[in-house]
């Protein structure tokens, strides 16, 4: 591999998709892993739910908690060469496209047998995508640059990895599961293929003892990261800001199915508008980023989504065009918390001085977060809608007022808790 270095202010189109395009194979396996993978488990091989939910349960937890150790892993890797993390990515990625078609294709049919099997194929397949993930992540990250390049680096990431979502959601239909795991693995390919040309980070000397804020030497630990004080305010703006949106995302159908009682046949629409917003959005925030910087912009992207959701507050049933502009305006609102917030944690790597030393480690509790952050979202808003009196298909009244205020108003709360963080930790301190 001859590598071509990046220039630190600009990041032009032709390395964009070289970078993001592995972004659209780690989101494309996303979608099965977490909405597929448990009907096609109940409904083919007969797999009671209870016992279903348990394994899910755990690989998830599993999954979440690994994240961090990877992250360290990484960063080891990235202290030897960028070869050897492209090396590493290239099992990761042969281990995902393998896990992901074992799940899917299992050899054996016995509960007791394929319980054992789903169980160990999702441990590895959520390790491989963790640790491809992880890598990825923190390439771009000590890619550097100020704060025009850093959000152009990871728009091509998420924008690809929205495109990534489309495919995934529209193959299984469309193509039936053994072309979607062939369409998995051209893209995974495709993906590691276009990495292997992309711009190679810097070379830094490995970094074996950090400093805190007084200039005390700490030893290198898998916690180290949150002694930054930049990194801990904000980590406390994406978990808020991310329960947020994961309420939602949660309880979207219930709310599709029961409050608006629309048909069926609107939910891919609902759906697809809200990830096609969101992709298409994503320059129009750059644009504003210069002007206003990453922090001040991500704000406004949380204040238009709370404006959204009040407004869809106030729907009732057969409202499907007005949830339809719902989901492409709030669609529009996730562009900036997919565009933004990773390149914000760049640049808190870079401002600690950790730059090109750690970003493993600072991803791996990021995406420790994010997935703590759906399992929040699920493991608070279901039980306390049932603790309230909300049931799947009730028409009684006081039920769906409730189902509105868990859909619209919470997330409303916790966006603007998310958006004073947001001025109290960074931009009160941004110039």
């Amino acid at each position: 591999m001859k590598p071509s270095s990046a220039p630190e202010a600009t990041f032009p189109w032709q390395q964009g998709w070289r970078y993001g395009l592995m972004g659209l194979p780690l989101a494309f396996v996303a979608l099965p892993l977490y909405v597929l993978l448990p009907n096609h488990y109940a409904r083919t091989f007969g797999v009671p739910l209870a016992a279903l939910g348990v394994v899910l349960l755990g690989a998830r937890l599993f999954d979440a908690l690994i994240d961090p150790l990877i992250g360290r892993w990484s960063d080891r890797l990235f202290n030897r060469s960028a070869d050897t993390v492209l090396r590493w990515a290239a099992i990761a990625a042969i281990l995902l496209g393998a896990g992901f078609a074992l799940l899917f294709f299992p050899p054996v049919r016995e509960l007791q047998a394929l319980l054992i099997w789903v169980t160990a194929v999702l441990a590895l397949t959520y390790a491989a995508f963790s640790a491809l993930a992880v890598m990825h992540q923190s390439w771009g990250a000590r890619l550097g640059g100020d704060e025009v390049k850093r959000s152009r680096v990871v728009a091509w990431r998420e924008g690809l990895g929205l495109a990534g979502v489309v495919l995934a959601s529209i193959s299984p239909l469309a193509l039936g599961l053994p072309a979607t795991v062939a369409l998995f693995f051209v893209a995974l390919l495709g993906g590691w293929l276009a990495w292997r040309s992309a711009a190679v980070p810097p070379r830094h000397r490995p970094l074996d003892r950090v400093v805190n804020s007084r200039g005390e030497p700490l030893p290198v630990s898998l916690t180290w990261p949150f002694t930054r004080p930049g990194f801990r305010g904000l980590l406390a703006v994406f978990m808020v800001n991310g329960i947020a949106s994961a309420i939602p995302a949660t309880l979207l159908l219930f709310f599709v199915q029961d409050r608006l009682q629309v048909d069926a046949s609107w939910e891919p629409l609902f759906l697809g508008s809200y990830f096609l917003s969101a992709a298409l959005a994503i320059p129009l925030w750059l644009r504003l980023v210069p002007k206003l910087g990453l922090a001040r912009t991500w704000g406004l992207g949380m204040l238009l989504s709370v404006t959204v959701f009040m407004f869809a507050a106030s729907l009732g049933a057969g409202d499907s065009l007005a949830f339809l502009a719902v989901c492409t305006l709030s669609g529009a609102a996730l562009g900036t918390d997919l565009a933004l917030p990773s390149a914000l944690l760049a640049g808190t790597i870079a401002h600690n001085g950790d730059r090109g030393h750690a970003e493993g480690a600072y991803f791996g509790w990021w995406n420790f977060a994010t997935k703590l952050n759906l399992a929040l979202a699920a493991g608070v808003a279901l039980p306390t809608l049932a603790a309230l009196g909300y049931e799947p298909g009730t028409r009684d009244p006081a039920a769906l007022q409730t189902l509105s205020l868990a859909y619209c108003a919470l997330p409303c709360v916790l966006k603007l808790l998310a958006t004073a963080l947001l001025y109290l930790n960074l931009v009160r301190k941004t110039p």
